[in-house]
């Protein structure tokens, strides 16, 4: 068959290029002319494992090729971003999304399958893009087909996850469940689970507000860890042996077009009866600051003049700083100016990155690990020579033990009160 894919990001790519590679044609569509451009050269755009093999694999093929003009086809698949609208809960901007429906309007045919892969407030695809869907005279259900199938992937292993996980095939009627089915079977070796398009859009929300919820109760214990000097790690270690408790790791904060959005989807959509959601995502913005306010009392503990930032993406070997709470807290550090502030992830190019960790460490007085890059893991003590103190701010749990650094985790964050209380 042939499937026209509109928005060539994180998820439109891969999606994309996995369905080229299992015998379908697939064109790729975006409004970025360079991200076209990149493509057309062979070369994706963004960071993932495997994806750039994929893709050539792909383009040798002849199964894929990229352009920014629509065309007819029989599966329209929508995966453009859907950021939080500028109002008082966040709620769901479907800018680009209704834009991308309206785009292939036009082009829409009977037997046409329009798939939903964007992340989407409960009962769009019923309330808001059928109707558009249907202003052709085309009955959804009946002449073409109308399905929400949200993406469940982990950035780093997007390729793998779009074939072995479960899919959830979201259709207006049973026969676009059908449909929807038919298309996700040509790869996809996990259950595919049949829903209502409304299901499944709040299932995706449901999921990642599951995790959402879950890191603010661990990042609130790692509070009360430093408010009653007791090592909330060791707490969390000892607690996730009992069989049915899984707390998280504490950190940062949560970043990512996921996590940090899709939580406000649901609360816009039911403001009175979400009181645990918006909590857990007050706390869990309110980490930044918290990181920031135990940086600063750590380096008035050492007197210190010098931070480096390890790390500005949003979690651990991509390259992607959407929502990144290490970049708030390296923004308020440095507007701060009391301090000098470096910073360097080897998964980011930008000039206001240090390319060189030797450069970036020489003459600091604190690292402060901020994402959980496997480079990170393996830095040795002999790596900081260059550093004045050996002083390592560790949010991510991950930084190598040695007796020649001075390492502070989310799990002892309350030597620092102690040390600055007695100082004082």
């Amino acid at each position: 068959m042939k499937i026209v894919t509109i928005g060539l990001g994180y998820i439109g790519l891969p999606t994309s290029i996995m369905f080229a590679n299992h015998g379908q044609e697939v064109i790729g569509i975006d409004v970025q002319s360079d991200v076209i451009k990149s493509l057309q050269n062979n070369q994706v755009h963004i960071e993932e494992p495997g994806l750039q093999s994929a893709l050539l694999k792909a383009r040798n093929s002849g199964g894929f090729r990229a352009q920014m003009e629509i065309e007819k086809a029989d599966v329209f698949i929508i995966a453009v971003p859907t950021p939080n609208n500028a109002d008082k809960y966040q709620s769901c901007d479907l800018t680009y999304v209704l834009s991308a429906v309206r785009s292939i309007i036009p082009y829409l045919e009977k037997g046409n399958t329009v798939i939903i892969e964007s992340t989407v407030a409960p009962r769009t695809t019923e309330d808001i893009i059928l109707p558009l869907v249907e202003s052709t005279g085309l009955e959804v259900g009946k002449d073409l087909f109308l399905v929400h199938c949200p993406e469940r992937v982990l950035p780093g292993k997007i390729l793998h996850e779009l074939k072995h996980n479960n899919r959830i095939i979201g259709g207006v009627t049973k026969a676009c469940v059908a449909a929807g089915k038919k298309i996700y079977g040509l790869f996809v070796e996990g259950d595919l689970i049949s829903s209502s398009a409304a299901a499944a859009e709040l299932s995706k929300l449901m999921e990642n507000t599951y995790r959402d919820v879950n890191i603010a109760l661990a990042n609130e214990l790692a509070k009360i860890g430093d408010e009653l000097a007791i090592d909330s790690l060791e707490v969390i270690e000892m607690a996730n042996k009992h069989p049915r408790v899984n707390i998280h790791t504490p950190g940062p904060g949560v970043g990512g077009h996921c996590l940090a959005v899709d939580p406000y989807f649901i609360v816009a959509e039911a403001p009175t009866v979400t009181p645990l959601i918006q909590q857990a995502r007050e706390i869990n913005r309110s980490m930044p600051k918290f990181i920031v306010e135990k940086t600063t009392a750590l380096m008035e503990q050492v007197n210190g003049k010098k931070i480096t930032i390890l790390g500005v993406t949003y979690k651990g070997n991509v390259d992607d700083i959407r929502e990144s709470p290490a970049l708030e807290i390296a923004e308020i550090l440095q507007d701060n100016n009391e301090f000098e502030v470096i910073l360097y992830d080897p998964h980011v190019q930008a000039e206001w990155i240090e390319p060189d960790f030797n450069k970036a460490v020489m003459g600091s007085d604190l690292l402060l690990v901020l994402t959980d890059h496997d480079e990170f893991k393996e830095i040795k003590a002999e790596q900081l020579d260059d550093m004045t103190q050996k002083n390592v701010f560790d949010t991510k749990s991950i930084f190598l033990k040695s007796s020649e650094i001075n390492l502070v985790t989310m799990g002892n964050l309350a030597a620092i009160k102690k040390t600055i209380a007695v100082g004082k």
